[in-house]
């Protein structure tokens, strides 16, 4: 039986990727017409980077265009600087978490699926809604760039279409919602010859109710600037000029580069939300991913649970589609799996969020709590249970037996 699936990011591939190696029939379906966008999600946890051995791709994804996320270090006044996390302290080879541009990892992801004679890709075609016969999904319907309309039937509909799915909405699902301090403004500022060697940590900035995050890329610096919830219309009336301020204030090692922000188009918004569906699934549609929880950027961790989901999915369902229709059961045993790991994260990232964010933003307090810091400093245990919780997730997934291939 055949599989349509709506989404051409992380999850959408993995899923394709690993029913095409059971012999399934996938189609997946991608709006866009390549997948070059800015400030996409580009970790690639320590979880996915096993995937990828497990299914004999290893060598070929470590010769994609990365670098390696180094630790959270960060300033804690009377005490100085404080690593709250220890990625290389995780046991070898999975040890640290991988930044890949995200449109590379999506061109390897498909350029190893179309290898499977039952996987198909369609770009520039988005589903617009689903087909529903007897009070089930049947498939969906789709649209074109050039405008052509048209149906395509499946034996499961998967919802691979992010956090504001329009799968999702077609089949009256409504995810609650939790509060969320703040939206993030997402940059770049040029990375000088002479920072090459610099390592790849992630350097925070803290300013009374607003912070940044720096992550070295390969030739530049991608910044997260943190605003509170909301305040995207009024910040951005304040100009450019008012912006290149707050950033050499709070990055004071990027003052000689702000002028590089030509205006406030450079900065791009990140709407923050963090969600999660009661139910993941209906009569022949499922979702996974954003489309079933979306979270916060706190942690990065978006993409990894992401990724878990369709490989669970896959693992789960590969059987049952090869015999027929998946039934409700079948696609209830998927959300049995991964909601706990998902509960975990987003439990975690709404602590962070309270004893970080808010006062933060709220002008409380600038910086991290002092005494988690120094828990983090002095106790090694703390740093790499944040680092484990990170980089593999509370439930890693395998790759299963069926779709494991020896090393190329």
């Amino acid at each position: 039986m055949s599989v349509v699936v709506s989404g051409g990011g992380p999850a959408g591939m993995v899923l394709g990727l690993i029913l095409a190696r059971a012999g399934v029939e996938v189609t997946v379906l991608e709006k866009h017409g390549d997948f070059l966008r800015d400030f996409r999600g580009d970790t690639v946890h320590a979880s996915t980077v096993r995937l990828m051995d497990e299914l004999g791709l290893g060598r070929k994804f470590a010769a994609l265009p990365q670098s390696r996320l180094g630790n959270m270090v960060v300033p804690v006044p009377g005490v100085g600087q404080v690593a709250l996390s220890a990625f290389d302290k995780l046991p070898a080879p999975y040890n640290y978490i991988a930044m890949v541009p995200q449109w590379d990892l999506l061109d390897f992801l498909v350029a190893q699926a179309q290898q499977e004679p039952t996987f198909t890709l369609r770009m520039n075609t988005e589903a617009t809604g689903l087909i529903r016969e007897g009070g089930r999904v049947v498939g969906v319907r789709y649209r074109t760039r050039d405008g052509e309309e048209g149906e395509i039937r499946a034996a499961l509909t998967v919802a691979a279409d992010g956090r504001h799915s329009t799968l999702r909405r077609e089949a009256g699902l409504e995810p609650e919602e939790y509060p969320v301090p703040f939206d993030v403004w997402w940059f770049r500022l040029p990375r000088h010859a002479n920072e090459q060697a610099a390592p790849p940590n992630l350097a925070p900035g803290f300013g009374h109710g607003e912070m940044a995050l720096s992550l070295t890329r390969d030739d530049y610096f991608q910044i997260a600037y943190f605003l509170p919830k909301g305040a995207d219309a009024q910040r951005r009336a304040e100009g450019i000029e008012r912006f290149r301020e707050r950033i050499a204030r709070l990055m004071p090692q990027y003052a000689d580069r702000v002028d590089r922000l030509a205006g406030m188009d450079d900065v791009h918004l990140l709407d923050v939300k963090l969600n999660r569906l009661r139910r993941w699934y209906t009569d022949g549609l499922l979702l996974i991913g954003d489309a079933a929880h979306a979270m916060s950027p706190a942690g990065g961790v978006g993409i990894n649970l992401a990724i878990q989901d369709a490989v669970a999915a896959a693992t789960l369902l590969a059987e049952p589609l090869r015999h027929g229709r998946p039934t409700p059961a079948a696609l209830a045993r998927v959300q049995r799996r991964r909601r706990r790991p998902t509960v975990i994260m987003q439990r975690m990232q709404r602590i962070l969020h309270g004893v970080m964010f808010t006062p933060v933003l709220s002008g409380r307090r600038v910086g991290p709590p002092v005494q988690f810091a120094l828990l983090a400093r002095y106790v090694p245990a703390v740093r790499t249970g944040i680092s484990r919780m990170i980089a593999l997730g509370p439930r890693p997934e395998h790759a299963p037996d069926f779709a494991r291939r020896p090393a190329a």
